[in-house]
């Protein structure tokens, strides 16, 4: 066997596969660098007998013809659109639901589980059945069997079993499901999906789940059985809509933690692959932008709704815009107005960027892309090409935005020719660049707004923001945004396939949530344990789990959120650190302001944590302020935290946890509402801890001892303190 042959058979593969409304994208990513070593793109399958499943084996198939091969692949993963989609369209079952409760509570817990039809998008509902079994005497299969059967004699297609107090006592819900499933019929337990108090709410999601469960386990069967029969037997992953991956047996159980989940994997892969530390990822397509927020390394999550209905089930906090690459610009008599929501795809429009030079001059008209839309969008004709427009994608390359080498670019002669007859059509002929950076504006500021709106709601710091751009489209609207807000930004390498590369890179997660008053130490190790054991059974190796502990105290919620990589990855250990000097230079790039003083204060594992001091003004210039910021920095370069004022402590576990007390005390601040705490990191062989939240010294004490047990006390720890 040549070296070569040698090289290529030690290669571990991680597939990642982006199921979109018109294209499936899939890449083949080797684990030990990160390198695309290869890629496919083939159309959607919506109208296949076997539904998107056979646009996913297809794109596995043309990567397997590209020369990766079945036994170098370690882990295959897809993002889905199936479980919203169905939402949206009103394609899912009929449920029965079977309330259960005993004692006082029975009348109560009848009228929550009956919860009737739940309205899913305009004119599409999803409609339940409903019967109710009084288990004060126990709950016999007699029992189970006649009201399963009432349901299903009704119409019912599937069936929820949900019971008061079943986050207690998951007694009665399990013989339900546990009955239903052994007759074949498909059935949800509601704790099995949610283990917070509510029943009307618990209910109400476990529904939503059981009405998915027909098209979801038609769609994995069929993928399942597509992937081992080409003799792939590594892991079949799903994206869910936190951002993490599931096995496919936990989206037989729970496709609903799939719902909304469609920009989920270009925001794992904002974090995965571009390392956003703390910014705005915009993903832009050619119809929409989705927009989303991270913070301190972790996306930003929400609880979901559907119809007005709040679920229990927590997803990546994406705000959609009908404005991206290929959106169509709309005018009046004499100015650009807007640009989108309707694309050039949808009104059958090339865009001028990609237009071959036409035979003659170009006339422009305003017409009315489809039914119900403005009669003020443009079109462009010229003899010898397709009917065309102007796109932000040609815009952006007008005003040269576009990088060389970027899936937008373009040098189409007839961009110019375009913008020229727009002008003119407008009245302007002397006005090129105004009126494109009119268009621009017009629809960027939607962006704009939406960005400072997330930079609100979730307080971010705009001195630490950078925006990214992924998706094809991304050079047509983020550069532009960028330059309106005075931001730093960058579009990820490889962005056109950026969603493939985030379901490829996703770590294992899963979250689970429970109604605690005053947690104990007791309850925050136990809520830990269980988090950890869920995504060790899907597959991550116990070495490289994390879990973050939240605790929301007004809600009573506590909540354990574990993650981990279903191999070791060994990108860290192949590729050479940087130097001390590349270090700082990066650190310093991320710093805005006047610089004082850089150094580096300790080294945790593979992390270096920096300290730079900066001058800030005060009193109009007259009075100077030094501000303590913060950055740690792993080998590679890349910034995995950013504190723009606070404070450390470093050096032996020992000394650290003993001083830890008085340090973390000192930047308490006490009130008349009370004691507001500070947020903290703690940083230790290469991992780094957030502990921001919790409501007590006591339990960051408690959970610092749970994460580092099998630390020595010589070794070093680092406190990072944000103020």
């Amino acid at each position: 066997m040549s070296n070569s042959d040698t090289q290529t058979s030690s290669r571990r593969i991680r597939i990642g596969i982006d199921v979109g409304g018109t294209f499936t994208h899939s890449v083949a990513i080797d684990t030990a660098t990160f390198d695309i070593v290869a890629k496919a793109k083939v159309p959607t399958t919506h109208s296949d007998s076997r539904g998107v499943a056979a646009g996913i084996v297809q794109s596995l198939h043309e990567l397997l013809n590209n020369g990766v091969k079945p036994s170098e692949i370690v882990m295959i993963a897809h993002s889905t659109t199936q479980a919203t989609n169905a939402l949206l369209e009103g394609d899912v079952a009929k449920v029965g639901v079977i309330g259960m409760a005993s004692g006082f509570g029975r009348s109560r817990a009848r009228k929550q589980t009956a919860i009737g039809s739940i309205q899913l998008a305009p004119g599409r509902f999803l409609h339940t059945l409903h019967t109710f079994i009084d288990t004060t005497d126990g709950l016999t299969e007699s029992e189970i069997r006649n009201a399963v059967d009432q349901l299903m004699g009704r119409g019912a297609e599937v069936i929820v079993a949900s019971a008061a107090f079943s986050v207690e006592d998951t007694t009665t819900e399990m013989a339900v499901a546990d009955y239903c499933r052994s007759h074949n019929i498909l059935c949800t337990a509601a704790c099995e999906i949610s283990q917070l108090y509510g029943l009307r709410a618990r209910t109400r999601t476990a529904v939503i789940n059981a009405s998915m469960l027909p098209k979801m386990l038609e769609t994995a069967n069929m993928t399942e059985t597509s992937v081992r029969d080409a003799n792939i037997t590594a892991p079949l992953m799903i994206m869910r809509s936190d951002g993490g991956i599931m096995d496919i047996e936990q989206m037989r159980r729970r496709p609903i933690l799939t719902m909304l989940s469609g920009p989920a994997a270009g925001v794992a892969a904002a974090l995965m692959y571009a390392r956003i530390t703390d910014g705005i990822f915009l993903e832009v397509g050619g119809t929409s932008t989705d927009i989303s927020a991270i913070r301190n390394g972790k996306s930003l999550v929400k609880s979901a709704t559907v119809g007005g209905n709040r679920l229990y089930l927590r997803t990546l906090d994406v705000r959609t815009l009908g404005v991206a690459g290929g959106s169509t610009p709309r005018v009046n008599r004499s100015h650009v107005i807007d640009a989108g929501p309707r694309s050039a795809h949808i009104a059958h429009l090339g865009y001028a960027a990609f237009t071959e030079k036409p035979d003659g001059p170009i006339a422009v008209r305003t017409f009315q892309p489809l039914e119900g839309d403005p009669e003020d969008y443009v079109r462009m004709e010229a003899p010898g090409v397709k009917a065309f427009t102007l796109t932000p994608t040609c815009a952006s390359n007008y005003l040269g935005l576009v990088a060389k080498g970027d899936n937008a670019e373009s040098h189409s002669p007839t961009i110019e020719m375009a913008v020229t007859a727009l002008t003119e059509f407008l009245g302007r002929p002397d006005e090129k660049e105004a009126v494109v950076n009119e268009m621009m504006t017009s629809c960027t500021k939607r962006v704009e707004q939406v960005v400072n709106d997330m930079i609100e709601d979730y307080e971010l710091d705009p001195q630490l923001l950078t925006l990214t751009g992924g998706g094809g489209g991304a050079s047509a609207i983020v550069a532009y945004t960028a330059k309106r807000m005075n931001l730093p930004y960058v579009v990820a390498p490889n962005s056109a396939v950026i969603s493939a590369i985030g379901a490829a890179l996703a770590l294992v997660r899963d979250t689970i949530e429970r109604t605690v008053i005053n947690p104990t130490e007791s309850d925050v190790i136990a809520i830990r344990r269980d988090a950890e054991e869920a995504v060790i059974r899907m597959g991550a190796t116990p070495e490289s789990v994390e879990v973050q502990i939240e605790i929301d105290p007004q809600k009573n919620i506590l909540r354990a959120s574990a993650s981990g990589t279903t191999e070791l990855r060994t990108r860290d250990l192949g590729k050479e650190a940087l130097s001390e000097e590349q270090l700082m230079e990066n650190v310093l790039h991320s710093v805005r302001g006047t610089v004082a003083s850089c150094s580096r204060l300790n080294n945790a594992g593979s992390l270096a944590a920096f300290e730079v001091q900066t001058v800030g003004k005060r009193l109009g210039g007259l009075l100077k302020k030094i501000n303590k910021q913060y950055r740690v920095i792993d080998r590679e370069g890349i910034i995995r935290l950013q504190v723009r004022q606070g404070d450390c402590i470093h050096g032996s576990k020992d000394e650290v946890m003993t001083a830890l007390p008085e340090f973390f005390d000192k930047h308490t601040i006490y009130g008349d509402a009370g004691k507001e705490f500070p947020s903290l990191f703690a940083i230790y062989r290469g991992k780094i801890l957030d502990l921001s939240g919790l409501p007590s010294f006591e339990m960051v004490s408690s959970l610092l001892q749970i994460e580092m047990n099998a630390v020595a006390g010589d070794e070093t720890v680092i406190f990072i303190l944000k103020n």
